[in-house]
This record gives structure tokens, C-alpha cells and sequence, in this order.
């Protein structure tokens, strides 16, 4: 215990230690924190749809039906009719042959990422001569990326964010080898999109599978909800769309879409889908009709994006930095990582929610502020918002 301790006391007297706050109330733009009301700008609920009433009224029936548990995995007694119903719901929405659930999207990229990179072997030789996979994963990728990549034991290249002329560098050096390319479709930390007609056509050109995580992409970006593939027209040229149902979805779980040979490959290779009890059932239902509504209703993301360029815009003209963002996720640079503690602590004391991002999770020096727009949030929050920013840039930021 003594270097757990050790650890601790460093974290503490780093100050890195999070202060989290315990909401009271449901995830609403408006929440109850110490019975106090503030306003929600850090919430994944970007679509509002873990408070839709209609979601809710099909818990209730879905939980009164199924119960609260599967009681098994998918390989024993744990898949039912709604978790097949599921599957193709997702495969539908991402165009793909086939797809598969899990209960974490941290769970999915970190069981996934391994068994492709480094698939099962039957006998003695294929084991001692198996090719070593190649992955070439963006800088700023999330961090289930990352250990999904380390447990997979492949060798993995780090080229710099959305700079595809780096990754083509990179692939170049590696023509023969079995290679894998994986990146954030929105990316966590700044807002912006990466540049997948491009990564598909150098996937083609150097012989990579290509793997997006649409995490934060899924129900926001394109037509139908689809995500970063469908914003660039491309489903049918990713090999790998993985996402969670956590964020716009507003449940929680998730996937992995492809060609019905991956999935089928997929369904007795990835440990944590063998070995784990199967999500509820009632749970399935859930996010089934949340997809259905997603795909079904593009009002929501026209507000989404309507309200993330108005803060946008906002913040800009006020003067801070919002990096490269360009969807519903908005950092403001602050730098110092004090300082930018001192921001969520000035936001919070104004009635806002509004968590500050330091190192390790970002680069030294570049600690943020940021911030996440709903579709249900108000023209009038949005402008409150706007107005403690201004004075916060006049009293702490400059």
C-alpha cells in the first residue's frame, strides 16, 4: 500500500485530484448541484435524449417485461430477442453488413483493437511466424484507443493530429506490413472532425484497415445520425465503426459495425463479449429506440450545431481561443493549469458547470476550460454563458 499512498500524496499536492460534483437531478441543461440550480455546459447528452419521455416510458415497459439483468453472456444465456433487434438497428444506421454490442465503449475499443490486431491463432507455427500488426493511431486519440492499442501488443505509430501528410510518411515506411489505421471521428479535447475521406483513401492506397471511433460522432454527424462516415459519404469504404450509446444516444453500452465476417469473427474473439454478462435486455430496448428516434429526426442535430456555432462565435469574439473545434464540443485555451482551475471555480460560483481539462489528460500548458452544447439548451443560457465568460476574461484570463 505504502506506493499507492505515495502516489496519492502526488496527485494531491499536484493538485490533480478531480472536485467532482454530485448532481441531484436528471441531466437536464438546468441541474440541481447541492440544491442550488446551475447550468449544465459539460454534459455528453448532446441530443437530450436521456430525458426524452418517450425513451422513458419504454424503460419502464422494457424493465417490466425483461427485469433488470441478462443473467448471462451473449454465448450462454444472455442474448435475447432485442439484443439481436439492436444489432441490426446499429448496422442499419451505419450502413454496415452486420454489428455487435458491448456494455462500455471503453470495453469495445479495448476488447476490439486486440482481436484484430492480434487474432487468434489455431496452431504452433501460425503463432511463432503471425505477422506483427501495425497501428498508426492519431496523437489525440481517447485514451480506451490507447490502451486498447497497448494491449493488443502490435506496434504502434503515433502520427500528429489530422496531419494526414504524417500518416502517409508514416505508411510509406511500412508498405508489407499488416497494418491498421485508427482514429477519433470528433475528437475529445478540441471539437474538431477528422479528415476521413482523406484516411480512406490512404487506407486504400497503403493497404490499412481503418477503424473510427464515433464516439462523440455517433447521432451528431451526418444525414441520419450515421457519424463521421456518413458526414463524408464513406460508410461503405470504413472497414471498422465503433461508438458508445453514452453520449448522444443517451443511454449507455456499445458497438462495433462492419462486414458480417468481422462481426462473426469479432462475436468469439473479443474476450470481454465471450466473458461478460450480456447488457439488460430492457437496456437494449432503450437504446433501440433511441437510434430509431435518431435516425428519424434531424431537428435535433440542426439545433445541436445551431447552438454550438452561436457559443462559438461567441467566445470567439470575446477574444479566447477555441482551438480547432468545429461541433458541439468547445474548449476556451486557458494554458496555466491553475488558472484554469480558477475559471471552473469563477464559472461555478456564477451558476454554470463548466470543468476545467489539465494535464495529463491535455498537453503541460495547454489546461482548458470545456465546454458542450445540448440541443435543448436555450438562446438565453447560451447568452448567460457568454456574459460570465466576458467578465471572467476581464478578471482571471488576461
Amino acid at each position: 500500500m505504502e506506493f499507492i499512498n505515495k502516489s496519492l500524496k502526488k496527485i494531491l499536492d499536484l493538485e490533480l485530484y478531480p472536485d467532482i460534483k454530485v448532481i441531484e437531478s436528471s441531466p437536464e441543461p438546468e441541474v440541481l448541484i447541492n440544491g442550488k440550480k446551475v447550468l449544465l455546459f459539460c454534459s455528453s447528452n448532446y441530443l437530450g435524449l436521456a430525458t426524452n419521455h418517450k425513451l422513458i416510458d419504454v424503460a419502464i415497459n422494457s424493465f417490466k417485461k425483461y427485469g433488470t439483468g441478462s443473467g448471462g453472456s451473449r454465448l450462454l444465456s444472455g442474448t435475447y430477442d432485442v439484443h439481436i433487434q439492436l444489432d441490426k438497428t446499429v448496422a442499419k444506421l451505419k450502413k454496415s453488413e452486420d454489428a455487435m454490442t458491448f456494455n462500455s465503449g471503453f470495453q469495445t475499443n479495448f476488447s476490439v483493437i486486440q482481436s484484430i490486431a492480434d487474432p487468434i491463432s489455431f496452431d504452433i507455427m501460425s503463432t511463432i511466424f503471425k505477422p506483427k500488426t501495425i497501428i498508426f493511431s492519431d496523437e489525440l486519440n481517447h485514451a480506451s484507443i490507447i490502451d486498447g492499442c497497448r494491449h493488443s501488443r502490435a506496434k504502434v505509430i503515433v502520427y500528429k493530429h489530422n496531419d494526414t501528410d504524417d500518416l502517409e510518411n508514416k505508411l510509406r515506411r511500412h508498405k508489407r506490413a499488416r497494418k491498421m489505421i485508427i482514429t477519433d471521428g470528433i475528437f475529445s479535447m478540441d471539437g474538431d472532425i477528422a479528415k476521413l475521406d482523406i484516411l480512406v483513401n490512404l487506407s486504400k492506397e497503403y493497404n490499412a484497415l481503418l477503424y473510427v471511433d464515433d464516439a462523440h460522432a455517433t447521432g451528431v454527424l451526418g444525414e441520419n445520425g450515421g457519424g463521421t462516415a456518413e458526414h463524408f459519404h464513406v460508410q461503405d469504404k470504413v472497414d471498422i465503426q465503433m461508438g458508445t450509446f453514452s453520449k448522444a444516444v443517451g443511454t449507455l453500452g456499445g458497438y462495433v459495425a462492419g462486414s458480417k465476417r468481422l462481426i462473426q469473427y469479432l462475436r468469439v474473439a473479443s474476450r470481454s463479449y465471450v466473458f461478460s454478462t450480456a447488457m439488460p435486455p430492457a437496456i437494449a430496448e432503450i437504446i433501440r429506440e433511441s437510434l430509431n428516434i435518431i435516425h428519424g429526426n434531424n431537428s435535433l442535430r440542426v439545433n445541436l450545431f445551431k447552438n454550438a456555432d452561436y457559443l462559438r462565435t461567441g467566445l470567439r469574439r470575446i477574444g479566447y481561443d477555441t482551438l480547432t473545434s468545429e461541433t458541439q464540443i468547445i474548449p476556451i485555451l486557458i494554458g496555466n493549469e491553475r488558472k484554469a482551475i480558477k475559471c471552473s471555480e469563477y464559472l461555478f460560483k456564477e451558476n454554470i458547470l463548466g470543468p476545467n481539462v489539465r494535464w495529463p489528460a491535455v498537453a503541460k500548458n495547454s489546461s482548458r476550460v470545456r465546454f458542450t452544447v445540448m440541443s435543448t439548451h436555450s438562446k438565453e443560457q447560451i447568452d448567460h454563458l457568454l456574459n460570465v465568460c466576458e467578465k471572467m476574461k476581464r478578471d482571471i484570463v488576461n
